[in-house]
């Protein structure tokens, strides 16, 4: 029998981290704890009734089991840019500059596939999103870490990486705000980034998951808002928060014709796009009534509010977010050398609570955990205690 060679893009990945907290946490919960999970960024509330009405009505037409169209349905792609111009005032054709993907992930995976070469350098910041970097990394591309965080200017440093390396890159990563540090720019950020991609001919993708979950009078921006932008750059989009539709896997990518029309060609010989009613739902969920997200974006500024005051007054330091259902917390002092996997696991074990270790977003990352805002405030309330309990 012939042995089994190596598989090479694999042997690229890390271990998955995240899956490490995530044993732990069933173990403990077969064994009949009761633990507060804040870890993987899941939407514990339903879509908004009138999106899954439907989703079942049509579901119930025999001819929308057939294949769907990979790029999308047309009335999908018209919805995705009549949504940016309604949001950004910004105008797009549904023919050339937008493709509905299977979620975020998937299309920006896939657009890697397309148009990063082995060797290619791509600028990603670093704690990231995982498929940011590893998307490329699966592509044969070559990630270059920009740090990002508190007393780091990301923009300084991505200028000083530049000049620094050599091949130059070819793709900028971005994703604001930001998962997992919740970090916020404003449209003056987005026209320095287009400028210099324009100037240096780098491409730009832009991770825009959480333009609607803002609070306290922040609003994010779109970076084709800038001027001159789809010269270079793309921008994708997630209706997985927005309207609670995660496992629905409904995102898309709008922008730069030539960068769409690569993943499009791409996706034509990998899938037929996502099933025809849920795309039908998707078209309803954004050109429908919007008063539900700000139903959702309440729940989770009540939900932010309740555990970053209840962690500040047990002396846990936590500056509220203005963006993303997610708190970046930095390890308290006393524990810090634990470092971020083996705080996570100590919070399991003394406060029953599951938090994302932040070494999982990248070695940058490692004096913080991720908390998510996915339980009820009560639930919020109980970690508190728990957190008391274990940081003494």
């Amino acid at each position: 029998m012939t042995a089994v060679k190596e598989f090479q893009r694999i042997d690229r990945l890390p271990p998955y981290v995240f899956a490490i907290v995530n044993d732990l946490k069933m173990e403990a919960r077969r064994a009949g704890d009761d633990i507060i999970d804040l870890g993987m960024g899941n939407p514990d509330q339903p879509p908004p009734p009138h999106i899954i009405e439907k989703l079942v009505e049509a579901a119930q037409k025999p001819t929308n089991h057939r294949y769907s169209v990979s790029r999308g349905i047309y009335k999908l792609r018209l919805a995705i840019c009549d949504w940016y111009k309604r949001k950004f005032d910004v105008e797009l054709d549904p023919d050339s500059e937008a493709i509905a993907t299977i979620g975020s992930k998937e299309g920006l995976s896939h657009l890697m596939l397309s148009i990063i070469n082995p060797g290619d350098v791509v600028f990603c910041p670093n704690p990231a999103y995982p498929i940011h970097p590893y998307a490329v990394i699966i592509a044969g591309g070559l990630i270059q870490h920009i740090p990002m965080g508190k007393n780091e200017d990301f923009f300084q440093n991505l200028l000083d990486a530049w000049k620094n390396s050599w091949p130059h890159p070819k793709m900028i990563i971005l994703n604001f705000p930001n998962n997992p540090t919740t970090a916020t720019v404003d449209l003056a950020f987005f026209e320095k980034i287009v400028d210099f991609a324009r100037e240096h001919n780098i491409l730009v993708v832009h991770d825009l998951a959480y333009a609607e979950i803002c609070y306290d009078g922040y609003e994010a921006n779109s970076i084709l808002q800038v001027k001159g932008a789809r010269d270079v750059a793309v921008e994708f989009y997630s209706l997985s928060k927005t309207y609670n539709m995660a496992g629905w896997r409904v995102g898309f990518c709008v922008g730069n014709k030539k960068i769409v029309s690569a993943l499009q060609r791409m996706k034509s010989y990998l899938d037929y796009g996502m099933f025809t009613p849920i795309q039908v739902a998707a078209t309803v969920a954004l050109n429908g009534p919007q008063a539900c997200i700000s139903e959702i974006r309440a729940t989770y500024a009540a939900r932010r509010d309740t555990l970053c005051e209840g962690m500040n007054r047990i002396g846990w330091k936590i500056d509220p977010p203005k963006s993303t259902m997610f708190i970046w917390a930095e390890i308290p002092e006393q524990f810090r050398k634990m470092g971020s996997l083996e705080f996570s696991k100590f919070l399991l074990k003394e406060a029953n609570v599951a938090v994302s270790p932040g070494i999982g977003f990248g070695e940058y990352g490692d004096d913080y955990v991720r908390l998510s805002l996915i339980e009820n405030e009560h639930r919020m309330r109980q970690a508190v205690r728990g957190f008391k309990k274990a940081l003494g």
